[in-house]
């Protein structure tokens, strides 16, 4: 059968369907088509090439088959090959996606935003995702339990799939319809074909599908998945002598259980108890000299997976804009490192915890057969306390309190998504019982609500959110959020904020809106305009680095998505984006434009160039007034070599100018990647960065009753060497090995105070000191002013050189001995030690860095996959 749609052009595609039946013998899944039962159906092919070329034939046919029975779904994927002895065979872990491959996506709900994606390489490697969005948002964490074999012979290869209907959703129904893709990937041509013909660009994917007719009478699967595991940890470290904590070696065992459980034929509970994440790969390296907290991205697979229908952004908008992590749920705050750290006495010493205890967690998720998409998550996180000890003399002090974290999502499909209507809530609840900790809110509440709708076929769209935040506390913690940098109420030249210390409570709003086009057209356009009130504030439960602002731009894209001349495709776009404040006076001005193509020979080139007006930096000075920074220029460009092949590397740089002198900043980096054998890749990815800034922020002082804001010229080196190697003995047994060394030192100079932060030339912002008014003292390791020149020091400062190094690995050795149940053995390693000299010698800091006594972590983990 076939079904026309039009596209943006008006052409008429065919939309193509696939009659499946019901069979009463199952194929065995062996990657042959040797069953009687495949006879029951018809393949069907005829693929349309899309990458490089688009609506082209494949270089290479693809066919398929379709079954199922009262549980399964069997798919059978013949991928047919001139030159079989050419077919890539790289054999990578679960969802590495590398080698030919071939995918079938299946919307099971038929709602036309959602699907699920089961990916086989040639090598029988698995993959799969979550796929939402209309097929705008992949989540490769979704696990579910699928059986796969693939075969090679002469004419190609194949892949046989056992999909069962437990992993689904569907609605319950007599007769079904569910959309599917089928697409075909040859790694060596970096060829893309699919089943369903769907022009680059389309606006969206999953609603233009491919339809599955012949499904009848089968019932959703209310199944119960369990997984307990077992953890076994030794550490080994450094002795302290005379701490009681740092003897030397750490044990212990620990027990948990994750679980699944279908609720309806629509909603889908995911548990964990006493979770444990072991085998989760560190945060990379840094030193972080900004007023603002770094964002780093979760990895633990309870959060991971399934956590887009959590996901509320309220600035996420193609402009560039330096909101983009935020997020009212930002899941790394479940499970964080404590607050609070001890004050200790001489000779006193404490155990403190690196994390809470996650005591539980749950998710329920899903979503209806009206497209109705339903996301609850809650957690408990325990009362962590230091253990101190005194002479043999032991109490205990909270330093994270009991926590309760909430967040409920929901948003609604209309007219197959092209209307989309959401709310978010969420609550952080928080038992104090120290008043040490008072500085933290009791509770923190966030709402929003965001909508999007889509017109012309989708091509054009407008989006919108609005989001509010609330606080209450004592005193302490309300004046701490006031006082934060995301808002820094207590500014002298911000008159429409201020500092009020008997406030208990705080609370804020913003918004965002867009309009934009995206379509298979070469050009497409989108303008936003996001608005943050100063109180804004969603830090316990999310990420923000900024409220107080008002930004505003647009940027516009022009591709050419064919090959032509020696290129596959090229892609150029622009942006403009504006800062304001609440007073409403406009802080910045940037102008950057971005470029990327792929040649012929598959290598690809990319960069841009920004433009920074000169700037008001309500920031800088963390609390202080407002100054005007100069603008500057910055640039980055990228090489990266043909991906497919055995050998690849890429290069790149990024360059950044400050006008008048004020800044000069420079990185290099590169990456080798090896595939000298099937089953072994290895990368090799230094960089080396230099920052030369003649305004890094050192401290805030006194002279009598006026502030002192001190900077200095900083010079930074920071060189990271980033190494992995990955052997996959079976899709089902591989190691993985991590390495990072990090180095940075940065020296200071020129110690300089504020003086006239708004003055027309930059050198009459502020004063250098001279040599009279300025002394190191080796004792103390500061600096004391003498300002005032009547030989007595003024104020001091500490000596803010710093030489930071660091080495952070992780083995991991995953063997997932039956579908779902998996045995995890893990070596972790750190390595820290610091200096203040501020020198930076890559060979001797090397030296040292490994010179040290390493903190070993050895872990054994095992769990066991059932269902009821």
């Amino acid at each position: 059968m076939i079904i026309f749609f039009f596209d943006s052009y008006s052409q008429t595609i065919e939309k193509k369907t696939y009659q499946t039946f019901f069979t009463k013998s199952a194929p065995e899944i062996d990657g042959m088509e040797n069953d009687s039962c495949w006879n029951e159906v018809e393949w069907s092919g005829d693929f349309i090439q899309t990458q490089p070329a688009e609506n082209k034939p494949p270089s290479q046919q693809t066919k398929f088959k379709i079954l199922y029975d009262d549980n399964n779904l069997y798919v059978f994927i013949r991928a047919l090959d001139t030159e079989p002895k050419k077919i890539s065979r790289l054999i990578s872990r679960r969802d590495n996606f590398d080698g030919d491959m071939v995918s079938f996506m299946v919307d099971s709900y038929y709602d036309q935003q959602t699907a699920f994606s089961f990916t086989a390489t040639a090598a029988g490697a698995k993959g799969d995702e979550a796929v939402t969005e209309d097929g705008n948002n992949w989540d490769e964490s979704w696990n579910p339990v699928w059986y796969l074999k693939t075969a090679i012979d002469d004419k190609g290869w194949s892949a046989e799939m056992k999909i069962p209907l437990s992993q689904l959703r569907f609605g319950k129904k007599e007769e079904h319809v569910w959309g599917i893709q089928v697409m075909r990937h040859i790694f060596r041509l970096e060829e893309r074909s699919t089943w369903q013909y769907i022009p680059k660009g389309s606006p969206g994917q999953i609603h233009l599908y491919g339809e599955l007719h012949g499904i009848n009478s089968i019932k959703p699967k209310r199944k119960i998945e369990l997984l307990p595991y077992t953890v076994a940890r030794m550490e080994r470290f450094k002795k302290e002598e005379g701490n009681p904590f740092l003897d030397g070696k750490k044990s212990a065992m620990s027990y948990g259980l994750d679980g699944k459980a279908a609720i309806t034929n629509d909603l889908t509970l995911d548990f964990s108890i006493n979770p444990d994440f072991g085998q989760v790969e560190a945060d990379p390296s840094e030193v972080n000299l900004s007023a603002f907290e770094s964002y780093f991205s979760e990895r633990r697979p309870f959060f991971v997976e399934g956590k887009n229908i959590y996901q509320f952004q309220p600035s996420n908008s193609i402009v560039i804009h330096n909101m983009g992590a935020d997020n009212l749920f930002y899941s790394r705050r479940i499970g964080r490192s404590p607050h609070n750290s001890p004050d200790l006495a001489d000779n006193e010493y404490a155990d403190v915890p690196e994390s809470s205890t996650i005591l539980g967690a749950m998710k329920l998720s899903g979503k209806t057969k009206k497209g109705l998409s339903i996301g609850v998550l809650e957690s408990v996180t325990a009362n962590e306390n230091a253990l101190i000890d005194n002479a043999g003399v032991r109490r205990k002090e909270s330093v994270e309190p009991l926590t309760n974290y909430f967040v409920g999502r929901l948003q609604k499909d209309f007219d197959k998504g092209e209307t989309v209507l959401g709310g978010i809530i969420t609550a952080v609840n928080r038992d104090i019982t120290n008043p040490a900790l008072n500085y933290l809110p009791t509770a923190a509440y966030t709402g929003g609500i965001d909508f999007s709708h889509k017109w012309k076929e989708r091509t054009w769209y407008v989006t919108g959110n609005a989001e509010f935040s609330y606080l209450k506390g004592k005193e302490e913690a309300i004046l701490n959020a006031q006082q934060s940098s995301a808002r820094y109420f207590q500014r002298p030249d911000a008159s429409y904020v201020s500092v009020d210390s008997s406030r208990t409570s705080l609370a804020g709003y913003g918004g965002t809106f867009k309009l934009g086009r995206s379509s298979k057209k070469r050009l497409q356009f989108e303008t936003s305009l996001t608005v943050r009130s100063p109180g804004l504030e969603f830090n316990d439960i999310g990420y923000m680095r900024y409220s107080d602002v008002i930004h505003h731009g647009s940027w516009a894209a022009y591709y050419i998505r064919n090959p032509f001349s020696i290129f596959n495709n090229f892609y150029l776009n622009t942006n403009y984006w504006m800062y304001w404040n609440f007073s409403g006076k406009l802080l910045s001005t940037f102008v950057n434009t971005n470029f990327y193509s792929q040649f012929k020979n598959r290598w690809q080139i990319n960069g841009n160039f920004t433009r920074i007006g000169e700037n008001t930096s309500t920031n800088l000075l963390r609390g202080g007034p407002s100054f005007i920074q100069p603008g500057g220029e910055e640039m980055n460009l990228n090489i990266s070599t043909d991906q497919s092949k055995k050998f690849s590397f890429n290069i790149g740089s990024y360059q950044g100018f400050g006008d008048v002198n004020s800044y000069r900043n420079q990185e290099y980096w590169m990456g080798f990647n090896a595939k000298p054998t099937n089953a072994l890749s290895i990368s090799i990815s230094p960089s080396y960065g230099i920052t030369n800034s003649e305004l890094q922020y050192v401290s805030t002082t006194k002279m009598g009753n006026d502030p002192r804001y001190i900077f200095a010229r900083l010079d930074q080196k920071t060189a990271s060497f980033t190494f992995r190697l990955n052997y996959t003995f079976t899709p089902e047994l591989s190691l993985e090995y991590y390495g990072q060394p990090f180095i940075s030192a940065g020296k200071y100079s020129d110690f300089k105070r504020t003086t006239n932060t708004k003055a027309n030339r930059f050198k009459d912002r502020y004063r250098i000191f001279s040599g009279n008014e300025i002394g190191f003292r080796s004792v103390n390791n500061d600096y004391a002013i003498d300002e005032d020149h009547d030989g007595s020091t003024d104020y001091s400062f500490d000596n803010p050189d710093f030489n930071f190094r660091q080495f952070r690995s992780n083995l991991v050795v995953r063997w997932e001995y039956l579908p779902g149940s998996t045995l995890f053995l893990v070596w972790s390693q750190g390595r820290t030690s610091s200096a203040e000299d501020g020198s930076f010698a890559y060979g001797k800091d090397m030296k040292d860095l490994f010179g040290i006594q390493p903190h070993n972590v050895f872990l054994i983990k095992f769990s066991y996959w059932f269902s009821l």
